[in-house]
């Protein structure tokens, strides 16, 4: 395995201009050839630092959040503070760009996209003209071209069942809401309503009288599918799988205002783990993402494709654990 002097001694500089080269130290002062000297020859002599290369390279990070989104969804700000982290951490030219910025406002000199959010077609046809080194967070709009890592939902909707039903309930309510279309403009069905029903209807337990879904995953439609739900009286569910922490604070606030008593009457698990979610009363059954695994595997695939020059696409699909409260039994 090659070495920093022996990377010095091929390169003809010292051992310590190598080491504070490869460390990208902002504070040494040499010519950019002689940088690009040290990557060249640490390359050639198979030094494997991943990340050795990678501050040469313009990398944007396209945040194709609704404002309304990043106000309302934890979970949205959380990835891109953890993006962001992830790149002044590992010393990435990184540039975050907006949806309200347009597509065309990306620097034709990018090298490489990590991105967020929906995006149409036309957004994506224009993103490859760029560059083919892209990954996606939390979606896999096409496995065939792009790199993808995102929380694996449907595990997490079907052990949601499982521990529903090990508990004795049968009578399992969903709670969510729709996925836009980027290309439509309309609402398409979310992967979690997909897997609650599927996953229900192996286990001849589907109700479609206890799905409930909105177009937002904000608080104030939690609480209003929850009223939806409430509204049936003795046939309500005992338990909901609820697609997201927002949601189900607005689920608890619309049964506490009723009077209803969690666990006894009605049990709700969630997803995320934000950190309201251990507060909020009673605190929230709810399935923990790593929001720093997200990001750094994000960013680890990416540099996967300018180190290593890997060019078939890969999906990471990311286990989560539950972390139980007082909302479940």
């Amino acid at each position: 395995m090659a070495t920093i002097k022996d990377i010095a001694e091929k390169a003809g500089v010292s051992i310590t201009t190598v080491s504070r080269v490869l460390k990208q130290d902002p504070t040494l002062s040499v010519t950019q050839e002689t940088r690009e000297r040290v990557y060249d020859t640490a390359q050639s002599l198979g030094y494997t630092k991943k990340s050795f290369k990678h501050s040469l390279k313009k990398i944007a990070f396209l945040y194709w959040v609704t404002a309304k989104e990043d106000l309302e969804d934890v979970y949205f700000q959380m990835v891109k503070k953890g993006v962001e982290k992830q790149a002044i951490d590992r010393q990435l030219d990184l540039t975050t760009y907006a949806s309200d910025q347009g597509i065309e406002s990306i620097d034709p000199q990018t090298k490489g996209v990590i991105c967020i959010g929906r995006f149409s077609k036309k957004e994506l046809d224009h993103i490859r003209t760029i560059t083919n080194d892209i990954v996606f967070i939390d979606t896999s709009p096409d496995e065939d071209h792009f790199d993808s890592v995102r929380p694996h939902l449907r595990r997490m909707i079907e052990r949601m069942i499982d521990y529903f039903n090990c508990n004795g309930h049968t009578a399992i309510g969903y709670i969510g809401g729709d996925d836009i279309d980027p290309d439509g403009g309309g609402y398409i069905q979310d992967r979690r309503e997909q897997a609650f029903r599927n996953y229900m209807q192996r286990k001849r337990l589907l109700n479609e009288q206890f799905i409930f879904t909105g177009k937002e995953y904000a608080v104030s439609e939690g609480y209003s599918l929850m009223k939806e739900a409430i509204s049936l009286g003795s046939q309500m569910p005992t338990a909901f799988c609820v697609a997201s922490d927002s949601l189900a604070v607005g689920c608890l606030q619309a049964l506490n205002e009723e009077r209803i008593l969690l666990p006894e009457r009605v049990s709700i698990f969630s997803i995320n783990d934000a950190s309201i979610a251990q507060y909020i009363s009673p605190p929230l059954t709810t399935f923990r993402i790593d929001i720093k695994l997200l990001c750094q595997t994000a960013v680890d695939l990416l540099l996967e494709r300018f180190v290593d020059q890997r060019n078939a696409s890969k999906t990471v699909l990311l286990s989560c654990e539950p972390v139980f409260r007082k909302s479940t039994k």
